[in-house]
């Protein structure tokens, strides 16, 4: 960088704020055509023509036989987990979003933290074994990044000890597992289509499965109950995704390519600008698992940089760079559960370190290569004036202490 970096006092590389999962719109002009067929329709909920086509499309790219469309992945989640009738404890990772260990804490669900594989982020198969009790009835792994789980080891273990497999794939939708698409393992998959999400319906997430009975429970589950015009057989509530949502997971669905060669293209642009900083690992993705290339996500070496990962983060927020700690501190710390097992930590020393140096960097159709290229200048000069950066964020915490 040519320029003082913003912490130091100069002008922040950005006028704009430049954030991590600005959504993906796709072809504009295609979604307002849809939004358009919907309101002269009159259509705009209860498992409308959007819906429906948005259903059969996603089944067929996971390759399953079922796909139930909901309000949200959370609620996708839960209804998914109670459909699968599971009760007392499920070994579910820290290292995710809280939503996850929600689904299940929200229905008296105990959920037990296990430790990760610090290579891959994703659960360690072999930590999950150990963690089985007689409590234990289900394993519900998280397929981070969208770089899958250890699928096989995990439905081994599934299967030995009698558990079920439910799998969070939020980051996994398009992605693989040895060549099949994620959506088609263990008993059920749930993938979110939030607006931060590379394909989106702006708000929506999905169940996925090849199971047939437990794919009409969801539908009826889904739908209050509902079994036809005034019939409700069964218990239920309203995770119905809307025709709005639909219409713009269609858009998406007609851009996923395109999203995908921009990812890649970007993450490439970012492996080549960050190589030979000291200190600084990218994560990086198998081409043979068909990522989608949604998250750029670094590990910072505190001893080796001689920067923290939050005092690069400080120095990040200041050029409007908003890079995200995903996903600290891990859901053991946070409420409930921190209150709930105050010494689960000593459990997971492998969450706790991924949680200390993760930071996820900008990507998608918000930033093009000369951001990019800015981003990684701005991460070689704060290595390159790191000694001025700690004198700085130590004054600011001494003034904040007055």
């Amino acid at each position: 960088m040519k320029n003082k970096l913003a912490l130091l006092g100069g002008t922040p590389a950005f006028a704009d704020k430049i954030h991590v999962g600005r959504p993906n719109i796709g072809d504009r002009a295609r979604l307002l055509e849809r939004v358009n067929t919907m309101l002269d329709t009159h259509r705009l909920s209860n498992g409308g023509p959007f819906v429906k086509e948005f259903e059969e499309r996603i089944a067929s790219a996971a390759g399953v036989k079922h796909c139930i469309a909901m309000c949200n992945a959370t609620v996708a989640l839960e209804i998914a987990i109670r459909a699968l009738e599971l009760k007392g404890e499920v070994i579910v990772p820290s290292f995710t979003f809280v939503a996850t260990a929600h689904a299940l804490q929200w229905q008296e669900i105990t959920p037990v933290f296990c430790d990760i594989d610090p290579a891959t982020h994703n659960l360690n198969p072999r930590t999950v074994e150990q963690m089985i009790t007689p409590r234990t009835a289900g394993i519900l792994a998280v397929h981070l990044w969208g770089r899958p789980c250890e699928v096989r080891e995990l439905q081994t273990i599934a299967d030995k000890h009698n558990l079920t497999l439910l799998f969070d794939a939020a980051h996994g939708f398009g992605c693989s597992y040895q060549e099949r698409k994620i959506g088609g393992f263990g008993c059920a998959e749930v993938f979110s289509f939030h607006a931060t999400k590379f394909v989106n319906a702006g708000e929506g997430g999905a169940v996925v499965t090849n199971d047939d009975t437990l794919a009409a429970r969801m539908r009826l589950m889904n739908n209050f109950g509902f079994s036809g015009y005034d019939n409700v057989i069964y218990l239920g509530t309203n995770g119905k995704m809307s025709e709005l949502s639909a219409a713009m997971g269609l858009t998406n669905l007609e851009s996923q390519a395109e999203f995908t060669r921009l990812n890649q293209a970007n993450f490439e642009t970012y492996e080549e600008n960050l190589r030979g900083i000291n200190g600084l690992s990218l994560l990086r993705y198998d081409p043979r698992n068909s990522p989608n290339y949604q998250y750029v996500v670094v590990e910072i070496d505190s001893e080796q940089m001689g920067l923290s990962r939050d005092e690069l983060l400080s120095v990040l927020h200041a050029e409007n760079v908003l890079a995200r700690r995903y996903f600290y501190p891990g859901v053991h710390r946070m409420e409930p559960y921190r209150s709930h097992f105050p010494h689960a930590g000593s459990l997971l020393p492998h969450t706790e370190a991924v949680a200390g140096r993760v930071l996820h960097l900008p990507t998608g159709t918000g930033v093009n290569a000369a951001d990019i290229g800015k981003i990684c200048a701005i991460i070689r000069s704060a290595v390159e004036h790191r000694r001025e950066i700690l004198e700085a964020t130590n004054r600011i915490c001494e003034a904040h202490l007055e």
